[in-house]
């Protein structure tokens, strides 16, 4: 019977985050940072379809924003709608609409209240290293995970930018 052999060694890493990241605002500036600054010196290149792919790529996102419904006589939450969007602009229009759905309000019985301490923000970055090797640096509102490297000095260009960032901390 033969062998499994190990061809590459991936790792991952994650840092926890002191306090989450304030807003969605706050968040998309962060990774919008990321893609235009290129603090981890990732390199453009061309895929397999011959097509030109840029050093530092949103690959995935999600945003989930919250709305409880709260009784005004007692102040209790009597329901809640949790709205996961594929990006900001659909999270901020989803949450709006919610918000102002008077029919929905009525339904459930109380007054539509934005829970923006429950909201949650998702967003992979694909990196491309000099090396030839893809990685991923994934942020939520809590942590920072690097997926998928090899080399170590991926690790520590990241928690050196991360070092340089308060919100990181």
């Amino acid at each position: 019977m033969a062998d499994f052999v190990q061809k590459t060694v991936n790792k991952t890493a994650v840092r926890d985050l002191a306090a989450p990241i304030a807003s969605v605002t706050a968040f998309n500036s962060l990774i919008q940072m990321v893609i235009d600054d290129n603090p981890f010196g990732c390199v453009d290149h061309t895929d397999s379809d011959g097509v030109l792919v840029d050093a530092v790529v949103r690959n995935r996102e999600h945003y989930t924003a919250k709305v409880n419904f709260i009784d005004e006589e007692t102040g209790k939450r009597v329901g809640n709608v949790s709205l996961q969007s594929p990006t900001i602009a659909a999270f901020d229009a989803n949450a709006a609409a919610v918000m102002g759905n008077a029919a929905l309000a009525t339904a459930m019985g109380g007054v539509a209240e934005r829970n923006f301490a429950g909201e949650a923000y998702y967003c992979q970055l694909k990196c491309h290293d000099p090396s030839g090797d893809d990685y991923y640096v994934t942020f939520t509102r809590t942590s920072v995970r690097i997926s998928s490297y090899q080399d170590d000095a991926i690790r520590t260009a990241v928690e050196n930018w991360a070092d340089a960032v308060p919100a990181l901390a």
